[in-house]
């Protein structure tokens, strides 16, 4: 099946029956998944599937339909045309025009040839690695690998036709540790990319065992104003709800705690974020977004202060600006919404902390892991969470951590930031370094 023809047949039926405007978007996937434990395969998972999205446009309606067969191409055109005839009419509905994009890296030659048998090693090295780092790591939950291509073709009656061809590898593990007390903790670690050489999984089974190790004999602690160092996945946590706010779409439908605030400083002026949808291996890289406008490397706060907002095509038509290229579908099930790419801190002028944040903290926590972090309040960005890590003393950890908890306001915790450690790590398509932050509220 050629995509690219297909597509193009779907937008000349669409246009003559009427509409005055259509896209279709087509991702087809294959993958190879598989979870180890007790030195054998408990899972494996092979797929292959298509999906075909069509949306038209007609009168200014919008009419959307799928379908996972080839065979079913007509009734898919005639349920969106149908559709368009029962939906709103709305101004700000289009499609892109025709713009030119950059190559990104983002198809790994190797993964083509991977085997299930390869991959069944692969989870097997994983758990292995996890069960070897220490006696007291009595149990590994859960160590999976999963790796796949994928092509997608997006073409639209504005000149858009692209095609691309993606990759990804990605490793995942949950750790047991038990010490002789019969205390038990739980560790996990996580690796992913579009090149299966950027993901160690020694070091991922290592890393998972050694969060578990460290939180043994966990203690609790009184209530106390302290600084704190966020560790990057606690970090990425919070960033992931700093990006919903920074959608335009949330800001149009008041969801957003970062409304009315372009060119405002609303962090520290230590920090950027960034949003590149064209890293070389990003996970959230491609040449263009699920509407097919080019993806953009781009800095929406810059030494603190707000730049602007992420936009699809819709969000960009209503604001009167320009397409950032954040169209992103969660499949060809659903029209696109706005989405972060590769989206991450990064120290304001390179000014990085380097490694010793935690080794200037006098006294405080450094937060290793953070619970429900996802029921922060999205419009306000008010949060009480459960943490767990190390209570540190002139730059040195004492004991572990449990059942603490901090609380406080996500924009006004970003402004208390006083460094930026060097130890950028990606969790998906979201990455942080380590962040020193001053006095927050921590309660038992």
């Amino acid at each position: 099946m050629d995509a690219t023809l297909l597509a193009g047949d779907i937008i000349r039926k669409a246009l003559k029956r009427g509409c005055d405007a259509a896209e279709v978007f087509i991702k087809s996937a294959s993958g190879i998944s598989v979870e180890a434990k007790g030195g054998k395969v408990e899972a494996l998972e092979a797929s292959r599937d298509i999906g075909i999205a069509l949306k038209v446009i007609k009168r200014q309606k919008i009419g959307f339909s799928f379908t996972t067969s080839i065979d079913e191409i007509e009734e898919t055109i005639d349920e969106a045309v149908q559709n368009a005839d029962w939906t709103g009419a709305d101004e700000y509905i289009d499609v892109p025009g025709y713009l030119p994009s950059e190559d990104v890296l983002i198809f790994d030659e190797k993964i083509k040839n991977v085997t299930e048998e390869d991959i069944i090693k692969d989870a097997l090295l994983l758990e292995e690695s996890a069960l070897a780092f220490d006696k007291r790591i009595k149990k590994v939950r859960k160590a999976s690998a999963g790796t796949g291509t994928g092509t997608t073709t997006i073409v639209n009656s504005r000149g858009v036709n692209v095609s691309y061809e993606s990759s990804y590898y990605s490793a995942h593990v949950t750790t047991l540790a038990r010490d002789n007390s019969g205390d038990s903790q739980m560790g996990w670690d996580y690796a992913g990319s579009r090149r299966m050489s950027d993901v160690d999984l020694r070091s991922v089974g290592t890393e998972a065992s050694k969060r578990a190790i460290e939180l043994l004999g966990s203690r609790k602690i009184s209530a106390v104003k302290a600084p704190v160092v966020l560790s990057p996945p606690v970090a990425v946590d919070f960033l992931d709800i700093l990006s919903a706010s920074l959608s335009a779409e949330a800001v149009q439908k008041q969801r957003s705690f970062l409304i009315d605030k372009v060119g405002q400083k609303i962090i520290s002026g230590l920090v950027d974020i960034i949003d590149d949808g064209t890293m070389a291996w990003g996970t959230g890289t491609s040449p263009v977004d699920d509407e097919g406008v080019p993806a953009m490397n781009k800095r929406l706060v810059a030494e603190g202060i707000l730049k602007g907002y992420i936009h699809n095509t819709y969000t960009a038509k209503k604001d009167g600006v320009r397409s950032t290229g954040n169209a992103v579908r969660s499949g060809t099930k659903s029209l696109p919404g706005v989405g972060a790419t590769n989206f991450y801190i990064n120290a304001a002028g390179g000014k990085s902390g380097g490694n010793g944040l935690v080794g200037s903290l006098s006294k405080g926590i450094l937060i290793l892991g953070a619970m429900g972090v996802h029921t922060a309040n999205p419009v306000s960005g008010d949060f009480s969470i459960g943490i767990s890590g190390l209570w540190i003393e002139n730059g040195e950890a004492l004991y572990p951590v449990k059942e603490a908890v901090i609380s406080g306001n996500i924009l006004e915790m970003f402004r208390k930031v006083e460094a930026v450690g060097n130890d950028l790590k990606f969790y998906g398509n979201t990455g942080s370094p380590s962040l020193l932050v001053g006095d927050m509220d921590i309660s038992a």
